[in-house]
């Protein structure tokens, strides 16, 4: 079935979405092209896991593969309805994914703060459903926590953000908040992961508002 590349902005009822499929009709690469750690596990026990939607996710995996105390980054998609998903299918908004990437971690050399710190400062997280030339449901901006705390540092971060943009003249935050348990993330297929390390003039539509971000106890920048 070939789905029409549309610019939705609105979340699909389940009923809308496609049944997707039991397991990946395309491969994942075993290993980071970049970092050449393993992309989908087994990861050390002393790491931990992020989710971050914040639009492009090509733009973004980059952003967080450059950070130190980075250990993985994997790009996928997450908060949608439809099991593995196809790119045609995302695109056409009717799966309810936004372009997201997984970031595992050393907390003891990278707060989450500072990740989180980034993922603001990135994006225009008052858009809705679009991030520059980016529009539809697959672009909106998310947070998938893991642990009771990111979900603390997540929910305080996008109020301290919010009285930085407010005084900055922006508008309201659209970012939604999720415990990563209720929404299975999905890796992409071996062309969307590091894909700016393949093709550093790709076009991603990612971009800040150029306010910087306030999250709190994290250590200097």
């Amino acid at each position: 079935m070939l789905f029409e590349r549309r610019r939705v902005t609105r979340l699909p009822t389940p009923e809308e979405a496609p049944a997707g499929r039991a397991e990946p009709d395309y491969a994942v690469p075993e290993r980071h092209l970049v970092l050449g750690t393993p992309l989908l596990g087994p990861y050390p026990g002393h790491l931990e896991t992020a989710d971050f939607a914040l639009g492009c996710f090509w733009g973004a995996e980059r952003r967080y593969w450059q950070t130190t105390g980075v250990w993985t980054t994997v790009a996928g998609y997450q908060g949608g309805h439809t099991p593995w998903p196809v790119g045609d299918e995302i695109r056409s908004g009717l799966t309810g994914h936004a372009e997201t990437v997984r970031v595992v971690f050393d907390p003891e050399r990278v707060p989450y703060r500072r990740l989180l710190r980034l993922f603001w400062e990135s994006h225009d997280p008052t858009q809705g459903f679009r991030q520059g030339n980016d529009v539809g449901t697959h672009v909106r901006s998310l947070l998938f926590t893991h642990t009771p705390a990111q979900r603390e540092a997540a929910e305080d971060t996008r109020e301290r953000y919010q009285r930085a943009l407010t005084a900055a003249g922006h508008g309201r935050i659209t970012t939604e908040v999720h415990a990563a348990a209720g929404f299975p993330f999905y890796p992409a297929s071996a062309l969307n992961q590091q894909y700016l390390a393949r093709n550093p003039a790709g076009y991603c539509g990612l971009g800040g508002t150029g306010v910087l971000a306030d999250v709190g106890r994290a250590w200097p920048r």
